[in-house]
Formats: structure tokens, sequence, C-alpha cells
């Protein structure tokens, strides 16, 4: 398998844009990865993924990267006839541009390509929040997945009480948060541990749309969404875009000495699907892990720095686990002995994660892959870990059951 490069990436701030329209967002972030990498113009790029969940709800249901670029294609920033391929995957959408992007180079016909994510998750209209988000679960078979929740209710101790003033997903992962706890041991504070740990993070990131710490005391005495889940707890609505561009080591080694010096190599892309699961089964991240690393002929051990998909901090703690980190069930154990902070033996979500540097679902995936891009080349400032080689992702998206719809885990390597 050839190299791949990641020589441009970008994010966005992600908090609540409501002057800034998805157009405004994707120039922005595509404007903001060409000078990344260094690029005074586009013109070199041959494909692009675009990603977004959103924009449907606003009555652009197709060929959205198409509209969002329209403008950039006549201004001349961004190359005329270049095809695009617009992707939706709920929250693990932006990965799934950049795995589209990889294989475009490694199938020798593209040596550079664009991933790009652009999402508005807040509006004025409650509904129309509300709608975008039940589009992450089957509106098809209402009763199967309501017959599952049920009984994981019954056997996890937590019945299945969905409720007006949050989604439907804080009580599925509410749900197996108390399942953990009753199966493993895991502590509501072990959770706050988490969570107070990515919010500290967060406080040193300046495009975190939360920049402030909390103390555990403080995360658990927030307003409770749904137990064991306080506010502090979950990730917050927010606007926002992130995109890289990969390229093939041809043309990697066509470029400047200073920009083929912050490149990155992309060493394993690797994804899943859901299922509905029995409750001790491992999840669908797990066998996207155990794939990256066989792709990368690497192994939980030589992970440096890594960003999981923490909608709730207690995602952190199953996702350690899913990611070979600690074994199964020792995740609430792991987390509180400080082995993911930033000094700690694998420091997990240094950007602050999803609970504190947000969530703008279709963006949320290549804003992981900026973090860790900035780990490895060592532009991370006051959260920067020392001597990070190998980076790793986990972003999953959608709902079945107790788990994600899809996965995919990606895996960096300082070039």
């Amino acid at each position: 398998m050839q190299d791949v490069y990641i020589i441009g990436v970008h994010t966005t701030r992600f908090q609540r844009w409501p002057d800034k329209s998805f157009k405004d967002l994707t120039r922005e972030s595509y404007l903001g990865v060409l000078a990344d990498a260094g690029l005074e113009t586009g013109d070199d790029i041959e494909f692009a993924w675009f990603g977004n969940c959103g924009m449907w709800l606003q009555g652009q249901g197709s060929i959205r990267g198409q509209v969002c670029f329209t403008p950039l294609v006549a201004e001349g920033l961004f190359p005329a006839r270049v095809p695009m391929i617009n992707v939706e995957g709920a929250c693990a959408t932006a990965s799934m541009t950049l795995h589209g992007a990889w294989k475009d180079v490694l199938s020798g016909q593209t040596d550079l390509s664009l991933a790009i994510g652009v999402e508005k998750v807040y509006h004025p209209d409650p509904e129309i929040v509300s709608r975008g988000f039940d589009a992450g679960i089957d509106v098809f078979d209402v009763e199967e997945w309501r017959d599952y929740y049920r009984a994981a209710g019954a056997e996890s101790g937590k019945p299945f009480e969905p409720g007006d003033d949050r989604t439907i997903f804080m009580d599925t992962y509410a749900m197996q948060a108390c399942y953990h706890m009753k199966r493993h041991g895991t502590t509501q504070r072990q959770i706050a541990i988490g969570a107070a740990k990515n919010h500290c993070n967060g406080a040193l990131n300046p495009n975190a749309q939360y920049q402030f710490d909390l103390s555990v005391d403080q995360v658990l005495e927030d307003r409770p969404i749904s137990w064991p889940l306080t506010r502090a707890m979950c990730a917050p609505i927010g606007d926002g875009a992130a995109a890289a561009l990969i390229c093939s080591q041809d043309y990697f080694d066509g470029l400047p000495a200073d920009i083929r010096a912050r490149a990155v190599k992309l060493r394993a892309s690797a994804l899943s699907g859901g299922k509905y699961k029995a409750l001790d089964e491992p999840g669908l991240t797990q066998a996207a892990a155990q794939k990256a690393y066989a792709q990368a002929d690497l192994g939980p051990h030589d992970v440096d720095v890594a960003e999981v998909h923490d909608a709730t901090a207690f995602c952190e703690i199953y996702q350690v686990e899913m990611m070979g980190f600690c074994e199964t069930g020792a995740g609430g154990q792991f987390v509180e002995s400080g082995a993911t902070m930033r000094d700690g033996t694998i420091p997990v979500n240094t950007s602050g994660g999803l609970v504190s540097k947000g969530h703008p679902v279709g963006a949320t995936g290549l804003s992981m892959i900026h973090e860790l891009t900035t780990q490895l080349r060592g532009e991370a400032g006051a959260r920067q870990i020392d001597g990070a080689r190998i980076g790793l992702a986990e972003n999953g998206g959608g709902v079945i059951g107790f788990e994600e719809a899809a996965c995919c885990v990606t895996i960096l390597e300082k070039a």
C-alpha cells in the first residue's frame, strides 16, 4: 500500500453561528485548508468529498456540496469541473469524507483530494433541530428499536423513558452508562472525571465551543439531562466546518520542504457498520479499531494521542475499552486513574472532545483529524503532547440499538 499524506487541515471555531450560512462556513474552511497546506490556489485538486447532514432541513435536499462550492468556482478559487461526492453518515460523516479521499489517492487515480464537512445544527426553531436528530435513527420501524430499548431498560436498571427536553440519543447513552455501571461498577463520578478533564482541555483550544474549566463537582452539580448524565457531560449544539487535503507520494515529493515537514501520513482508515447487538457484546467501534490496527501494522500500545467520539462523557469510558487502551469493563477506573489526561499514558481528547470542543455533526470527524495533525506537528501549544508520533481518531454516527450505525477509525503518523 502506497503512502498517503495529509498536507493541510483546518477547522472553524465550533459554536452557534446564526449569522453564518453553509456557504460562509464552506468558504472559511476551504480557504483555511489551502492556506494551511501552503497552496495559493486549489487548482491541483482533482476530487472532492463533501459531508453534511442537516442542509435538507433548510430546503437543500441534494447537490449540497456543489451548491456550497458554486461561488468558489465562479470566483476561480476552486477548479471548475472537479467531481464532488456528497456524503451523509450522521455523526461519522466527516470521517467518511476523509475515507473517500484516502481511497481516491490509494487507487492511483488522484494525486490531491479534498475532504470537507460543513454543518449548522443550531436553528432558532427547536422543531427543526429535533427533526435533524430524529433522522439519525430508523424512522420506518420505530417499534423495533422501542422494543429493544424497553428490554435494555429492564436489563440496565434504567427504564426507557424518553423526554421532550432532550434527544433520544441522550437517553440511549444514559442507558448504556447505567448498564456499564451495573455490570462493571463504573460510577457517575468517573464519568464526571472524564468530562471535567475534557472541559479543561477545551479551555486551551481556541477552536472549542466551550473554553472554560470545570471541576468534577461542578460537572456533577450541573443540570440533569438523563441520569447519570448532566449537561456538562453532554455535547452542545453548534455549527462549524473542517477540512483536510490528502495527497499521493508523487505529489508530496514535489512539494517544498517546509510543506513536507508539516505533513502527516494517513496510515489507516477503517469503517464498520452497526447492528442490534447483545448488551454485553463488543461494539462496532472495536471492529473498526481492529481493522485499522491491522492496516497500519500497529497496536493500541503504539498510540500516543487519541480523539474519541464522546457525544457524552460516558462514551470516552466505553471507547477506551473498544480501542484496546484498557480491558473491557475497566474504562471507568482507567479514566479515574488519570491515564487519559494530557500527562497520562494515553492522552484522550486533547481538543476538549465533543463535550467541550463541540459537535457540528457533519464536521466533527475532520475536526478530530485537525487536532491529531496539530499534535503530530507539535503545534498544539499548551495542550501539546510531547513526542506524539501516532494518533488515532474514533468517530461514530447514527444509532442502531446500543451502538452507532457507522464508525470510522483513522490512524495518523508523524511523517
